[in-house]
């Protein structure tokens, strides 16, 4: 309890109360506003009565305190207020919280692993093993995509977790803790072996939370704004990539759908994805991009953003043309929608 309530009173922005403190510029590229669409976009959704989106509260810096979102991937747009009562609490999401959520075996308060429902469907299962049921999950920002977790057994689910999710350094407040305690609460790259096709994830990644089921906000705006991404990003020179990623382990190559022709043509790739709840309901709608590490700008220079999650809220239709162009094309920061920001390391970034 006190290595937690540590952990939150350290992820909150530091102030000098009685006094004025100057903000200091932020140290990435930004630009004040959205610009406005150059194109027929979607008009702005009609909410409920009472599902009202706030547009009084500063929200730079509103972001969950996470060190990692694993973002399983279900292939369906909307589940349960809580995703791990999904199919009767046999899931993967109910899984991996009973290892890494308060409590767990693997609980850290000063790493936190965020466990989300994503839209995006999972790998077939290994052609050696056609019977086989399998989740495949996207681990952000580490950018890597593990294609087969089987549902038949808690040793995968416990291999991904002890090497791809626990830190690889803890934090000092953990010092005191047992040399065992500290072992376990460690990374073991080890455990990578017992996962097979696992890739690096190399498209831009644009997620919107569409979880419906948790409130009805997110439910509008979430489908609707992915239909302005999957539009807006081909006109921008980004193919939009969909369908299941298709793995071969007998060459150890990954092929995704498309994959092999954007390389060819040279055409940067993106996938667009609903997910469930990261806070804020109130901000949708709530768009999260990952800047894969290997992006560069429209100019052809390294990707300010590159090896990074930006958080984006309040973005309606309109503002979707200029995230694409301002973000993802030139590496510019919307101050006005911007919630916050994450890099490979787990820094967070606010201006």
């Amino acid at each position: 309890m006190i290595l937690r309530r540590l952990a939150q009173v350290c992820a909150r922005p530091t102030t000098l109360r009685g006094f004025a403190t100057k903000a200091k510029p932020p140290s990435f590229p930004t630009t004040p506003t959205c610009p406005s669409p150059t194109c027929a976009c979607a008009p702005t959704p009609e909410l409920p009565e009472g599902f009202e989106i706030d547009h009084g509260t500063n929200i730079n810096g509103l972001i969950s305190n996470y060190a990692q979102h694993v973002l399983i991937c279900t292939g369906k747009d909307d589940w349960p207020s809580r995703i791990e009562d999904d199919n009767s609490g046999d899931n993967l999401a109910a899984d991996l919280r009973e290892l890494v959520a308060r409590g767990g075996k693997f609980s850290d308060p000063f790493h936190n692993i965020s466990v989300l429902n994503s839209s995006f469907p999972s790998s077939p299962a290994p052609k050696s093993r056609p019977e086989l049921q399998t989740t495949s999950v996207y681990l952000l920002p580490s950018f890597k995509y593990v294609p087969w977790l089987p549902r038949v057994s808690f040793d995968h689910v416990e291999a991904l977790v002890r090497g791809y999710l626990l830190p690889e350094k803890l934090h000092p407040m953990h010092d005191g803790l047992s040399p065992i305690h500290r072992d376990r609460l460690l990374r073991k790259p080890a455990y990578q072996g017992a996962l097979y096709g696992v890739k690096d994830v190399n498209e831009v990644v644009v997620l919107i939370c569409g979880h419906g089921g948790r409130d009805q906000r997110c439910g509008v705006y979430g489908p609707l704004l992915r239909g302005e991404f999957e539009k807006r990003l081909p006109e921008k020179g980004l193919e939009v990539v969909a369908g299941p990623v298709e793995v071969d382990i007998g060459d150890r190559k990954a092929l995704e759908d498309g994959e092999s022709k954007n390389k060819e043509s040279g055409k940067k790739a993106a996938r667009v994805g609903l997910i469930s709840h990261i806070g804020g309901h109130k901000f949708a709608g709530n768009v999260i991009i990952y800047i894969p590490p290997n992006q560069t700008t429209k100019d052809g220079l390294r990707h300010p953003f590159a090896g990074h999650g930006i958080w984006y809220g309040r973005v309606e239709p309109r503002h979707v043309e200029g995230i694409v162009e301002e973000t993802i094309l030139q590496g510019r920061v919307v101050e006005e929608l911007f919630r916050g920001g994450i890099t490979q390391d787990g820094e967070i970034l606010r201006l």
